[in-house]
């Protein structure tokens, strides 16, 4: 006989082919439905699970400290000093123990009504459970009106009654020592110290009164340094504490987060916030009731609601039309934030919890964030004018790709394509334009910041461009750095230079006023005589003078190019009265954007030097022999040459130094 698709039937499907799973053995049988797989994130997933749990009894309150011990047979002990899991019998099971019920039954916990726990990060009743069926071996220790009780537990099934142990008139909580099941996970499969020392660290951040005592095998710890093997973590700063470690060593470009901690409506929000130097990489971490939420959800879309329209509604505020279009992706560029909720009855996608869907979650976080970044912004002008300032930037730069990609569309002609780095100005005026050139992310940071948009452009050079006096015609054409230049010119170098196509009236040569930024500067001018001698002549080529020192005697300021005009306006610029303080800056990325403009950029107190050569003798040819053989002997490709004149100038420079 065949079916309705004439395949035939088999005579062998009855009911003895209906398989009932019963107890935790679905758990066992599918363990990717309620982990997400085997592999090395759902094998430390367990410890999560338990370690939720104990930092649901901290915040709601009933504990202050919790212990991690990890042993050299990968068995993980996690104890708490809250209320311990109750042991008395079950209404519904009055056989069992409500630890027994909890350990080994799907969907049991004192999570669903909220009146146990108001907020939770624990999966509801199916954590602890869940971890029992896939360990070959739990023991359950609670210490409960000063009597230690003890149950164990294996690959879901009870293996002991729930006995008493005996008095324990010092201790409180629960204590859980499991040891994941190689049938399910591989012999191969172990805790790593490391990432278990980090989920114990982030929890602790994330929740600033309680104290987690890390311990771990000595023998277990390997190469692996950055790991104790014995430790109190304790954070009281929370989530600042948080960020402030994660971005240490990285520049950033305000000093202090916007960072902070509320209740509205009954639930917890903390947040910290910090906008990143040129360079770095941004990111945030994000958590609800401290389970991380790695793909985001509807609380990271109420933050970032929350500041974007605060600073939005500041911008509107302050007269700045431009604001109302600005996007998150504008304002939030750089950043780097953590995020912190604790509320009631979270939704998450998935069983893992991933990804936060409560719906009222984006009005909460964004109505309880909001106001408060407001106020932080209102509290200091001159920051949030500047945060402005660069999220508008950014929001022109966005326009302006766009507009670039629709004309594109629109005609076979391409408009001109610059460098991606280059924050271009708004004049067309060849004339009234200028273009600095800077070493670096850092210094292209704090130059954009301190420029004239208007009429002031800004491309950020990789470090040390390449020597054209050394190098072969193919490195030449080859160099990133250097095509980026002729781009953003608009012009092309040797024989192809066009004056009339150059596309700022000034060429401005900006480095640190140290030795590497000398060199820099070198290595420019040598490749604009090489390739577009014709722009020096034009009288377009010139080297800032930034500042090497700042030195304040109570409301004067003066600034320093090198140490002679240092030793110079100490002994005639100042009064003699009064300490006079002296800071050397490290370079242009460190100087305060104000500080940068006043000194090196604003065409009203700025210093420049124009490059030249020498002017045409008499029969109307370039007597730039001298300039060449100079040239090649600094920058050529023969060593001994340098060797030489360092050797022959060197008299001249001890006597400039008096030395």
């Amino acid at each position: 006989m065949s079916d309705l698709f004439g395949a035939p039937q088999s005579s062998e499907y009855d009911a003895s082919k209906i398989e009932v799973l019963e107890g935790l053995e679905p758990v066992r049988h599918r363990p990717g439905m309620y982990i997400g797989g085997t592999d090395e994130r759902a094998f430390h997933h367990l410890a999560a699970e338990i370690l939720d749990n104990a930092m649901d009894e901290a915040v709601a309150g009933h504990a202050s400290r919790i212990e991690m011990i990890l042993q050299s047979d990968d068995t993980l002990i996690i104890r708490d000093n809250g209320r311990g899991i109750p042991i008395d019998p079950h209404p519904k099971f009055p056989e069992k123990s409500a630890l027994e019920v909890i350990m080994s039954t799907l969907h049991a916990g004192g999570k669903f009504s909220g009146k146990a726990y108001e907020t939770s990060g624990g999966l509801h009743g199916v954590g602890a459970s869940v971890v029992n069926a896939l360990s070959s071996s739990m023991i359950v220790e609670v210490a409960r009106d000063k009597t230690l009780y003890r149950q164990s537990f294996a690959k879901g099934h009870t293996i002991s009654p729930l006995e008493t142990v005996g008095p324990a008139p010092n201790r409180r909580g629960t204590s859980i020592i499991f040891t994941p099941d190689p049938e399910i996970f591989g012999e191969t499969q172990r805790f790593k110290p490391s990432l278990l020392f980090r989920m114990a660290r982030s929890k602790a951040y994330l929740f600033a009164g309680v104290a987690i005592r890390w311990r771990c095998e000595p023998s277990l710890l390997g190469t692996d340094s950055d790991v104790p093997a014995e430790t109190d973590i304790c954070y009281p700063g929370g989530l600042e504490d948080y960020l402030n470690d994660a971005t240490a060593n990285k520049s950033l470009m305000i000093s202090s987060p916007f960072a902070g901690r509320t209740e509205f409506e009954g639930q917890k929000f903390e947040w910290a916030l910090t906008w990143m130097g040129p360079g770095e990489d941004g990111f945030i971490y994000s958590y609800c009731n401290t389970v991380p939420t790695p793909n985001g959800g509807t609380h990271e879309a109420g933050f970032r609601a929350a500041i974007t329209k605060g600073l939005r509604h500041y911008g509107e505020l302050a007269g700045q039309k431009k604001a109302a279009d600005l996007t998150g992706d504008d304002i939030l560029a750089g950043t780097s934030a953590m995020l912190s909720v604790f509320l009631r009855d979270p939704q998450f996608q998935g069983q893992t919890k991933d990804k936060l869907v409560s719906n009222e979650a984006t009005r909460w976080t964004e109505t309880a964030i909001r106001d408060r970044f407001e106020l932080w912004l209102s509290a200091e002008p001159e920051r949030a004018n500047w945060l402005l300032e660069q999220a508008i930037e950014r929001m022109e730069e966005r326009k302006r790709k766009r507009k670039e990609k629709e004309v594109a569309r629109k005609t076979a002609t391409r408009k001109l394509r610059l460098p991606g780095k280059l924050a271009d100005c708004s004049a067309q005026d060849t004339d009234e334009t200028e273009l600095f050139l800077v070493e670096g992310d850092s210094a292209g940071g704090s130059a954009k910041s301190a420029r004239d948009r208007a009429t002031q452009a800004v491309l950020p050079l990789r470090g040390k461009i390449l020597n054209v006096a050394s190098a072969t015609a193919d490195k030449l054409t080859a160099n990133q750095e250097l095509s980026d230049l002729s781009l953003a010119l608009g012009v092309k170098g040797g024989k192809d230079f066009n004056l009339e196509t150059l596309r700022y009236g000034r060429i401005i040569i900006m480095t640190d006023a140290d030795v590497d930024g000398a060199h820099i500067a070198a290595l420019l001018m040598t490749y604009f005589y090489r390739e577009m001698p014709q722009l020096i002549e034009a009288g377009r080529l010139y080297l800032a003078q930034p500042p090497l020192y700042r030195m304040t005697q109570g409301a004067k300021t003066l600034y320093a190019l090198d140490d002679a005009h240092k030793e110079e306006l100490l002994s005639s610029g100042f009064d003699g009265r009064g300490k006079i303080e002296i800071s050397r800056f490290k370079g242009l990325g460190e100087m305060p954007p104000a500080q940068l403009k006043e000194t090196t950029m604003s065409k009203a107190s700025r210093r420049l030097l124009q490059v030249q050569l020498p002017n045409r003798d008499h029969d109307g040819a370039d007597d730039r022999r001298a300039v060449d053989s100079l040239v090649n002997t600094l920058m050529g490709k023969k060593a001994e040459l340098r060797f030489g004149y360092i050797r022959d100038h060197a008299d001249e420079v001890y006597a400039e130094l008096d030395i």
